[in-house]
């Protein structure tokens, strides 16, 4: 008898939106080679500006320190080193939250935490998850056996869900800004959630990878809402933030006071860390601290306005044409209705053939999904404005 392999690897669905898009957009440029070139991407999660030159600058010295004896580093701290966690705490400040140093944890992006963080929790557990969803979400908790729920969202709640009633869960999933829909909840809504868990004694993982883009009077951290460090977990990313898609660097903050059957949570993370996790290198933590030097945050704020102004320039096209949508303003993404009752799928096509616009269907992140669609801000302002005229030239007619 050979080993025994994991079954509910089985019961995870094939990952076939973006194989499915390659697809679709495959065949469009074979059966249009005279115009393929005139295709513009405005479904690309990923940023698209460089890295910020202070950034660079940081890692280009660190790499020069990595080849002299006297400043070589080797193994790291698995939680991070105290320059960068320190500058973390220290951002925390500006949203009126305290924090320790012990319960900030340097990772290599905030996915990879994301489903990581399951070590902590008995197999089986009952994990609710709003839908639509960013996928790593439902996924990581199959592959474990874990029961997923969803918290379905509508054009009705804003695509913001609200705790169930008479329903008890283990952990609860939310992210805000939101992907995809770019939703984003305001201290009432995220209290509401909090109230619920220490309620039902659940832990919430809050997903904060786009809190740069809030603006006004929201919440960046769960933390602004007084009892959260008694019941989440909060994942942080500097992939948007400051262009770390490739350079891979983010945090995870657990609370000295997150106590679960009488255990620490802040601790268990740590020894789970110390166990499987070897840190993450001395280069790419130089570069991230840069981040928040002032010359860095200055060159970060100018590539996330330059991205705030392409989603205006998304979101006056569909005000212009009254299309429903969310996000946006708070958020690199636009949720949006998919115009004259066509499907997600029908309307990819649509902009496909007609406007060579490819976008995301939004039946491809859940059920709630359907009949919506994903547009991102991470283009250049050349081709989002020709994309806002091609797509409004269509829908005029």
């Amino acid at each position: 008898m050979g080993a025994n392999i994991n079954h509910h690897y089985q019961e995870v669905k094939e990952s076939y939106l973006f194989a499915e898009i390659a697809k679709r957009i495959r065949t469009w440029q074979e059966n249009n080679p005279e115009i393929k070139d005139k295709l513009i991407r405005m479904g690309i999660g990923d940023v698209t500006l460089p890295l910020p030159k202070t950034v660079v600058d940081a890692l280009a010295s660190a790499s020069m320190e990595m080849g002299k004896s006297e400043s070589f580093h080797g193994y790291g701290p698995e939680q991070g080193y105290d320059f960068l966690r320190e500058k973390i705490l220290n951002y925390y400040k500006n949203f009126s939250v305290d924090l320790e140093l012990e319960e900030i944890f340097i990772s290599d992006g905030a996915k990879s935490d994301l489903g990581n963080i399951l070590d902590l929790f008995a197999p089986g557990s009952v994990a609710l998850v709003p839908d639509p969803v960013y996928p790593v979400y439902v996924d990581t908790n199959i592959m474990l056996g874990n029961k997923v729920i969803f918290a379905h969202s509508g054009e009705e709640n804003g695509f913001l869900p609200m705790p169930p009633k008479g329903e008890k869960v283990d952990l609860i999933y939310l992210c805000s800004p939101n992907n995809p829909t770019g939703a984003v909840y305001d201290h009432e809504g995220l209290k509401a959630w909090v109230n619920y868990a220490k309620e039902n004694d659940a832990v919430i993982f809050f997903d904060a990878a786009y809190e740069c883009f809030v603006e006004g009077n929201l919440p960046h951290s769960i933390y602004e809402i007084p009892g959260a460090k008694e019941c989440a977990i909060e994942f942080c990313s500097f992939s948007k933030k400051a262009g770390f898609t490739g350079t891979r660097c983010g945090y995870t903050v657990v609370p000295k006071a997150l106590i679960r059957g009488g255990q620490s949570l802040q601790k268990m993370w740590l020894r789970r860390q110390t166990t499987k996790f070897n840190g993450v290198s001395y280069i790419v933590q130089r570069g991230a601290e840069a981040v928040f030097t002032e010359a860095g945050e200055k060159e970060i704020q100018g590539n996330i306005s330059y991205y705030k102004e392409n989603a205006k320039i998304i979101m006056e096209t569909l005000d212009a044409l009254s299309i429903y949508y969310t996000g946006g303003k708070n958020s690199p993404y636009i949720w949006l209705k998919c115009p004259k009752g066509m499907s997600s799928w029908e309307f990819f096509d649509f902009l496909l053939e007609k406007g060579q616009v490819v976008g995301t269907p939004g039946a491809g992140f859940g059920d709630a999904g359907e009949g919506f669609f994903r547009l991102t801000a991470f283009s250049t302002k050349e081709k989002t404005k020709e994309a806002m005229e091609r797509i409004k030239k269509l829908l005029e007619v």
